[in-house]
């Protein structure tokens, strides 16, 4: 019969919340970045005016983009805790 090593358990557990925590500001950082990043890419819309003016379009457009990456970045991050464990 196996014995559970705690030792084993604590730094596998330390893994996976330094790489949650990682994640998260991570996460949070690309969630604020993104928007900024295509209103630089289109500086002849201002995609803040055109969502209030009830533009579906640039609205549906914007939050697609912004949904994608935020998407993405949440699969890298788990990939790369569900790497840290150890079989």
């Amino acid at each position: 019969m196996a014995f559970l090593d705690i030792g084993l358990l604590f730094v596998d557990l330390a893994y996976v919340i330094i790489g949650v925590l990682i994640g998260l500001v991570l996460l949070v950082l690309t969630a604020a970045y993104v928007p900024m990043l295509i209103d630089r890419l289109t500086p002849n819309i201002n995609e803040e005016r055109e969502i209030v003016r009830g533009n579906r379009a640039v609205a549906e457009y914007f939050g697609r983009i912004v949904q994608g990456v935020i998407i993405g970045i949440s699969i890298i991050i788990g990939a790369a805790i569900l790497a840290s464990l150890k079989p």
